[in-house]
């Protein structure tokens, strides 16, 4: 489960990366916002897939005491 945590992170924040690279540069690609922003949207949706997937963790721990 941290390597998802850790996948999901980095892929939001490469996603950003490009974004942030297109806003600073003047003759940048339109491909390369077109492609951050599709890194990022895949990346929030595998990380609100694992949010959904894990948010009744604490419940079972809760139950083993």
């Amino acid at each position: 489960m941290k390597n998802s945590q850790l996948l999901n992170s980095v892929l939001i924040a490469i996603g950003a990366a490009l974004l942030i690279y297109v806003i600073a540069v003047e003759d940048a690609s339109p491909y390369f916002k077109i492609v951050g922003l599709i890194i990022i949207m895949f990346g929030l949706y595998r990380a609100t897939n694992h949010w959904v997937a894990t948010k009744d963790d604490h419940k079972e721990d809760d139950n083993k005491e």
